[in-house]
């Protein structure tokens, strides 16, 4: 039955976890299976046919393992690739980018902080969301090295901390009232950055936003999971398991496989 079939879903390596999760949490008896495809990151710095091309590959196997939708659980990908993925294939695409709409409109200051890969903020995509709030004025900061530190297990480096305080207290000092993290890599570092931001700066990603899109669309063009087991989740890398499984907490067993 197409309606128990898994749910795919893929990133540029961990980070995409992190939505999975909130998929997970919300729609537990549905099979996952999680792409990390971590010997190519970061897509922020590659071009936009390269990561047409890497999300092309990571689609195909996917859709191998007859996923019934694919996350595109990476903002690179989506900002960049998802409107050729859903013009090549007759799946259901989700696409996660930054939730600039919910700051934008709660901001009281007028002044939001987006913090993202050069390849998010750079799309077309991404541009021609921030055209329609012109009012608010949009802090961009490039998030240079925290994919590959994240990648390298290095969380919670003195390195990872001095990065996020240039790229943080600059948009501090510029008044912004939300953070918005525009790289799913991003949520993992939110107990560090909350300790660097004054209590009336909120952070925003789009991870609970992504899932109950997922939902809804299963339900409308798919259905959803009929088991009332749970769920399993398959993780697959391309790269070294260890820090796939640590940011799992080595709860799930992660596959190394070549894709």
């Amino acid at each position: 039955m197409k309606n128990n079939n898994p749910i795919g879903l893929f990133d540029s390596g961990i980070g995409g976890t992190s939505i999975w999760s909130a998929i997970h949490g919300l729609m537990p008896n549905e099979d996952t299976i999680y792409l990390a495809d971590s010997a190519n990151a970061p897509y922020g710095k590659k071009s936009k046919q390269e990561i047409i091309d890497l999300s092309i590959k990571n689609t195909e196997e996917l859709l191998k393992m007859n996923c019934k939708i694919i996350v595109v659980a990476c903002n690179t990908a989506t900002t960049n690739a998802i409107k050729e993925l859903r013009a090549k294939y007759d799946i259901p695409f989700i696409g996660i980018e930054p939730a600039i709409k919910p700051a934008a409109i709660n901001s009281k200051t007028q002044t939001i902080g987006v913090l993202a890969t050069k390849g998010t903020l750079t799309s077309e995509l991404f541009n021609k969301t921030i055209e329609l709030y012109h009012d608010t004025k949009i802090i961009e900061q490039i998030g240079y090295g925290l994919v590959e530190l994240i990648e390298n297990g290095e969380l919670n480096s003195s390195e990872m901390t001095e990065l996020l305080h240039s790229y943080i207290d600059p948009m501090i000092e510029k008044n912004i009232d939300y953070l918005v993290l525009g790289c799913s890599h991003y949520p993992y570092l939110i107990p560090q950055i909350k300790n660097m931001l004054p209590i009336n700066i909120k952070i925003i990603d789009s991870g609970e936003a992504v899932a109950r899109q997922t939902q809804k669309v299963l339900k409308e063009k798919i259905g959803l999971n009929s088991s009332k087991e749970k769920g399993k989740a398959v993780f697959y890398t391309n790269n070294n398991p260890k820090v796939l499984s640590e940011i799992l907490n080595g709860n799930y067993s992660v596959i190394q496989k070549e894709f």
